[in-house]
């Protein structure tokens, strides 16, 4: 018989990180940061008029509020592909100290 090629199942099998990085916290956050700093941008770019400036103490706080929030957003990313998260390998079968009931049974 031949060997089969490629990594046969239940040894040495790449684990899939795809769906612990897509659903890690800060992917999330970044998400959220991105999508309110791109509305609040827009908002202080086309409709901040005067009048609300003059409020604010002559800032205009939405616009620099999305800039920040897109800075965060970038951190949170910039984070992620520093330190990405490590499923843990597990062995199916065979491992130390599996029980199949509670202590003393």
């Amino acid at each position: 018989m031949t060997e089969p090629e490629g990594p046969v199942a239940g040894q040495d099998t790449p684990v899939s990180t795809t769906a612990s990085r897509l659903f890690d916290l800060r992917t999330v956050l970044a998400l959220l940061f991105s999508v309110y700093g791109i509305v609040l941008l827009i908002v202080g770019l086309v409709a901040t008029d005067q009048a609300d400036i003059a409020k604010a103490g002559g800032w205009n706080v939405n616009l620099i509020t999305g800039i920040s929030m897109l800075v965060l957003a970038a951190f949170f990313i910039l984070w992620v592909r520093l330190r990405p998260v490590k499923a843990p390998v597990e062995e199916i079968e065979g491992t130390a100290g599996d029980t199949a009931g509670p202590p003393g049974h």
